[in-house]
């Protein structure tokens, strides 16, 4: 298969690799320095046992008009950048390509062929006025859920973290010819991606730890470890977690997994930094809209109140725009005690 990698970084540099050394023709869109390391060196893996994977087949290029169609074209973006890309898509677009939206949150087609008073409607938090889905036609698009954790530590070299599953689903929740073909590719490719038939579930399962830990941990500067083990981190997480999980039942979704186990979960990762928390650290925007602006969209939508969620949405959104309107990064610094 043909696949189109949009956004070289941590996750399509992975993603592209793995697929493309398991023979698959990859293309990347990228830009600057990754541009020219991918094309001149191939896209390098590197694992924490010591090995070291080189998708040398792999080819890059910044052109979407001369890039030519795919059978697959996957966002490899975060959620906040497609909108400037989403209008030059249609060059790489054939009659049956298939879009993968690889963002965390809320995605911008979640009410399309989902039903209710909602179905059809942009979440404009993510979308706005539509302008994604005015692009990328919901005909084409099998959603994702990525749980992988990767770092694109110079152009044109991930490194892998942990995990590798990618499970996808059609947005109608049916099973398809065309999902269980990529489902295939990705696993013949070393990678789980089991075939869903309620993607919109297992997004909402990722989401609930992403929503809450991510931007308490970036204001407070604590890791998963120290939030969940602090008694007041631990109460505004789940007191964020009861309301998304009453916003997403009233949307017809049941979480698997019980809040308390979901907790646990996170503290079991130890002192680890959200990447939120990289982010405000070396000075980059974050996240928030998707993660947890647009949780408070649909709770103003479904009619249920999430003061937590919004209350702590604004102060990261103020936090956000204080760091980035001064170009400054905000590092926690250690003292002696004194």
């Amino acid at each position: 298969m043909r696949f189109c990698i949009v956004g070289a970084g941590a996750i399509g540099g992975f993603v592209g690799a793995k697929l493309a050394l398991a023979g698959e023709e990859v293309t990347f869109i990228a830009r600057g320095r990754n541009l020219e390391a991918i094309n001149s060196r191939g896209m390098h893996v590197y694992y924490r046992d010591g090995r070291e994977e080189i998708a040398s087949t792999a080819k890059a290029t910044d052109d979407y008009a001369k890039a030519g169609t795919f059978d697959v074209v996957i966002l490899a973006l975060k959620a906040h950048q497609v909108g400037a890309v989403a209008g030059k898509l249609a060059p790489l677009f054939h009659e049956s390509t298939v879009v993968i939206p690889m963002q965390n949150g809320i995605p911008f087609w979640y009410f399309h062929d989902h039903g209710g008073s909602l179905a059809g409607r942009h979440v404009q938090t993510v979308d706005p006025d539509g302008v994604v889905m005015k692009a990328i036609p919901k005909e084409r698009i099998v959603g994702c859920v990525v749980y992988p954790a990767t770092e694109l530590v110079e152009p044109g070299k991930v490194v892998h973290i942990e995990g590798d599953r990618f499970p996808i689903g059609e947005l109608d929740g049916k099973p398809s010819e065309r999902a269980t073909r990529i489902s295939e590719a990705f696993v013949k490719a070393g990678l789980k991606c089991p075939l869903l038939d309620n993607v919109r579930a297992e997004m909402w399962l990722k989401l609930w730890g992403n929503l809450t830990f991510n931007p308490i941990s970036a204001l407070t500067h604590a890791t998963l470890q120290d939030i969940c083990e602090d008694p007041y981190g631990k109460e505004l997480a789940a007191q964020m977690m009861r309301e998304a999980q009453a916003v997403a039942e009233h949307l017809g979704i049941t979480f698997r997994v019980p809040l308390d186990k979901r907790i646990e979960g996170a503290r079991k990762v130890g002192k680890h930094k959200t990447s939120m928390l990289q982010d405000v650290e070396a000075g980059r925007p974050i996240e928030i809209d998707a993660l947890v602006g647009s949780v408070v969209e649909l709770g103003d939508l479904t009619g249920i109140p999430v003061p937590t969620i919004k209350a702590i949405f604004q102060a990261a959104k103020l936090l956000d725009t204080t760091y980035t309107s001064q170009a400054l990064s905000i590092r926690g610094v250690q003292t002696d005690g004194s």
